[in-house]
């Protein structure tokens, strides 16, 4: 892989133009991977340009000061509307989310719904379900939180939420390893994300010390100063989920400069007989495991259906000079 080129992260623009952002330099890397899951390929060159970036996932807090100072209600706070559902069972047509619920045993994990249930009363404010709370939680990256919820959050703390590339480029942190702390995933044993370690999805050793989300920082951040961009909570980007990336352009001359990801109207699921449309999701999270989902690297990229919340997807923002 050739080396990324970038200034130093040290040198901004400017003054911090919201509290807890940190600068990340403009820079050419190789987006993508040829070795990990079908998706990520081809790799190719990008170059992006400086942006400023929320050093963590947004909180519990931040966003309870959101919905406070707004009075906004989430997507999965509200019953869908059964017209853009047709066909759908009528039970499941209430406020719900997705919630992991760790089987007991051993399970077949091509069948994810054994350990994916969609429970009525699952809210950011309630990540397992009705009976549950955020105590202790409020430095812990929110989830159940759909696509229309972080364009609202956006738009009031006046950000944007990060393509896939600035996403990734930030996640590499500089570096041009597997990871971007280099090529071992917890190298002498150490780990640097909070991810599964055990057996996905039913053992969980829990040698990190976190049984689901982690309090942002809870890890070491990246070169840029960026925490959890690996593990913890996977996070929305604003770009169309395609297949696969597009192909790398033959001549330097014609890297791609800030690319977008692919067209809406490519990004439903074939499977799936109710069209939504889907974004790409990055990082992985603490559920990612050697067994089973690898994906806790920077190049690593998930669809995501925009009217769907769990209990591992967060965001973050940024800000754009």
């Amino acid at each position: 892989m050739p080396a990324m080129t970038g200034v130093s992260p040290l040198i901004t623009p400017g003054p911090t133009p919201f509290p807890g952002m940190v600068w990340v330099p403009a820079g050419t890397y190789r987006m993508g991977s040829d070795q990990h899951y079908p998706d990520e390929a081809p790799a190719h060159p990008v170059s992006v340009d400086g942006f400023w970036m929320d050093a963590t996932p947004v909180t519990n807090a931040q966003f309870r000061h959101f919905v406070e100072d707004s009075g906004y209600v989430t997507f999965c706070e509200i019953a869908p509307d059964a017209s853009q559902y047709p066909g759908a069972n009528a039970a499941i047509l209430a406020p719900a989310s997705v919630v992991f619920v760790q089987p007991a045993g051993p399970v077949d994990l091509h069948k994810h719904h054994q350990w994916w249930r969609f429970v009525a009363g699952a809210d950011w404010r309630h990540p397992q379900g009705p009976d549950s709370s955020l105590a202790g939680r409020d430095n812990h990256p929110v989830v159940h939180v759909a696509y229309a919820d972080i364009e609202a959050y956006a738009k009031w703390a006046g950000k944007q939420i990060p393509t896939e590339a600035e996403f990734e480029w930030a996640a590499c942190g500089g570096s041009d390893g597997v990871f971007p702390w280099g090529d071992e995933l917890a190298p002498g044993g150490r780990h640097l994300a909070n991810t599964w370690q055990g057996e996905f999805p039913w053992q969980n050793l829990a040698e990190d010390g976190h049984v689901g989300t982690s309090p942002v920082g809870a890890y070491p951040a990246n070169a840029y100063g960026l925490w959890d961009m690996i593990g913890n909570v996977w996070e929305w980007t604003c770009d169309w989920y395609s297949p696969r990336h597009a192909k790398a352009e033959a001549k330097a001359c014609c890297i791609p400069s800030n690319p977008r990801g692919g067209m809406r109207d490519d990004s439903f699921d074939p499977a799936q007989p109710i069209r939504i449309p889907r974004k790409v999701m990055k990082g992985g999270s603490h559920l990612c495991a050697p067994n089973y989902c690898r994906r806790y690297r920077p190049a690593a990229r998930m669809a995501q259906p925009v009217d769907t919340s769990t209990s591992h997807l967060g965001f973050r923002c940024v800000s754009r000079p």
